[in-house]
């Protein structure tokens, strides 16, 4: 006697739920995705108790017949696709036909839909049609879901709270917004609009309705193309930053997607602009020929994978990197504006999240080092960025024309608490950072020597320096012996597990070189996959860090101009390796405010 037996469809597709199915988030993903492929331009979603007692998604779409209506409820059914070519060549954000199938059978759903000429009503219930009639003509469809989750309870306990539960649906529409500026997307919570966008077009509209026109006005366009691929976007000055990359937002041809890699190269494209473990605000659109992309991965439709990723990777790291570099400048201290309190506490809860936190950093205690000895780069000639102004309250920025944004003309006045030079302009008064600033003209430097080791520049030793290490480390630096090599670290076997070192690269801080090979042999140890230039950009910024003038540190008149005049040389003058600011501007006119000299 047989066993194995078919399942009937109800039960196969309770269990597909489980995989399409797992917030009402989720179910709010797959309907307004059928709304966009719809073709609709307005799009309205409604949660009563963030979803789980119901959701209703209204659209002003292409609608359905009653045929299709009712078979858009069958598992496999959908409009997407065709045969196996179509699988290859996406261009929807549905494909799979499973989403209505999976939904209905764990609520009850009632559906109002209509093409424009016939209007159809359609009642489901756990996977099974109770009611089918005509319906109104109201073009477009209406679809409310009802007591998610009734006929499997099981799936209600790892339900997180409802401030969760809704902190994951706004998070999706404004995705949505996003991605599909064009569509007036609205959310409601409880009777409480929550999120309303307009439709028109402009993300640069959407970019204050989600974060606010303060923030938006900090948002810089950015677009490349490569022969396979075209990037764009905004991207968040350095001084706008996140505790996480949940606010670096990808879309794939306007597929909000989730990649690892993509996050990463958009993070390292800030590379000594942001404070440690501190991310941006960055919208990514990436468009290609959808043959280079799998969406057909996940269920869910957010993981993919990529045709050619190392070249996407290169143009969106070469794009975002140089608009950056052209509008990097000295934060301006404003005067603090009062904040609104939001009228719900679930709004409330919402717009703490998106609030610019500072990081908190020490500044490390370094010896010191004549900075005197190291070379002054060529100077350039930059000319200051247009400002960011608002057009009717939203942001029109644009990158300046010239490479980067002007070095301002500094006097020196003196110096607090021996740790931050006092200089004034025509345009009001500078704090700069000492050590920060002559952490980037020594990181500058030393970036350069690394990238070219020449065997001219290196001190012979007359004793080696000896370094001992496990079976298993030796074996991994005897594998990696060149790349050493390339950085500086001119390592010999010296027995099975030890290691000498017989010269060093001249330019080594002094006093501390045999400090700086150990901590770059530790890297190669520590890294998974060892690349040259990671470790020599690590390099530059170790050694930068070495010496440098310290807190509490006093310096003449003569040394602090010195160093304001090599600060000014610099390629990027704005920030230290690690991120953080190297000069702070106080304008005249807020100083003036401050001591009421003037009242507007």
């Amino acid at each position: 006697m047989g066993i194995i037996r078919l399942m009937d469809e109800p039960l196969s597709n309770k269990i597909a739920a489980g995989e399409v199915v797992e917030r009402p988030t989720s179910v709010v993903k797959e309907l307004v995705e059928n709304a966009i492929d719809a073709d609709s331009t307005a799009v309205e979603v409604l949660l009563i108790e963030a979803g789980l007692t119901s959701i209703q998604i209204i659209d002003n779409g292409a609608g359905m017949d009653a045929d299709d209506a009712l078979l858009s409820f069958s598992r496999h059914a959908t409009s997407k696709i065709a045969n196996e070519h179509d699988l290859f060549r996406i261009r929807t954000l549905g494909f799979r036909g499973e989403a209505l199938a999976s939904i209905a059978s764990v609520s009850k759903v009632t559906l109002h839909t209509s093409d424009g000429s016939s209007g159809t009503f359609v009642q489901m219930e756990g996977g099974r049609l109770t009611e089918h009639r005509a319906g109104s003509l109201r073009k477009g469809t209406d679809i409310k879901i009802d007591q998610l989750f009734f006929n499997t309870p099981a799936r209600l306990k790892y339900m997180k709270t409802l401030q969760t539960e809704l902190g994951h649906t706004i998070d999706l529409l404004n995705r949505f917004a996003l991605s599909y500026p064009g569509v007036a997307f609205k959310l409601s919570h409880d009777g409480r609009t929550i999120l309303q966008t307009s439709g028109s077009g402009e993300i640069k509209r959407v970019l204050a309705d989600i974060y606010g026109v303060a923030i938006a006005k900090k948002m810089i366009p950015f677009e490349g193309q490569s022969h396979d691929y075209k990037v764009s976007g905004y991207a968040s000055l350095p001084e706008i930053t996140r505790a996480n990359k949940n606010y670096i937002s990808l879309f794939v041809n306007g597929r909000w997607v989730k990649h690892y890699a993509i996050a990463n190269t958009v993070h390292r494209a800030y590379h000594t602009f942001l404070p440690l473990e501190r991310q941006p605000i960055v919208v990514l659109n990436i468009e290609g020929d959808p043959y280079l992309t799998d969406v057909n991965v996940h269920p869910s439709k957010q993981q993919i994978r990529l045709s050619k990723e190392k070249e996407l990777m290169e143009l969106i790291h070469e794009t975002i990197r140089r608009t950056i570099s052209t509008v990097v400048r000295a934060p301006i201290i404003d005067k603090p504006k009062p904040v609104k309190q939001a009228p719900t506490k679930q709004l409330d809860l919402w717009k703490s999240s998106f609030t610019v936190q500072e990081p908190k950093q020490q500044m490390p205690d370094r010896a010191v080092e004549d900075w005197h000895e190291l070379p002054v780069e060529k100077a350039v000639e930059p000319v200051q960025p247009d400002p960011l102004p608002l057009d009717e309250g939203l942001p029109q920025a644009e990158p300046p024309e010239d490479d980067s944004p002007q070095f301002p003309e500094l006097e020196v006045v003196g110096q607090i608490h021996g740790t931050y030079i006092v200089a004034q302009s025509n345009d009001g008064f500078y704090l700069v950072d000492q050590h920060a600033a002559q952490e980037r003209i020594k990181y500058e430097y030393f970036r350069e020597k690394v990238g070219d080791i020449d065997s001219n520049e290196r001190q012979s030793l007359l004793l080696p320096l000896t370094f001992h290490y496990s079976r298993d480390e030796a074996l991994r630096l005897k594998d990696n012996l060149d790349v050493l090599s390339d950085s500086g670290v001119f390592l010999e076997e010296f027995g099975e597990t030890s290691f000498i070192v017989r010269e060093y690269p001249t330019w080594f801080p002094k006093g501390f070189e045999q400090e700086v090979i150990e901590d770059l042999i530790e890297q190669v140890l520590t890294e998974r996959k060892v690349d040259v230039k990671k470790l020599r950009e690590d390099a530059a910024i170790m050694m930068s860090c070495k010496r440098s003038i310290k807190a509490n540190h006093f310096l003449q008149k003569h040394d602090m101009e010195r160093l304001l005049k090599d600060l000014k040389n610099a390629e990027q003058p704005f920030t230290c390796p690690h991120g953080r600011p190297v000069i702070i501007h106080f304008k005249t006119y807020d100083v003036e405010k401050m001591f009421k000299r003037v009242m507007n």
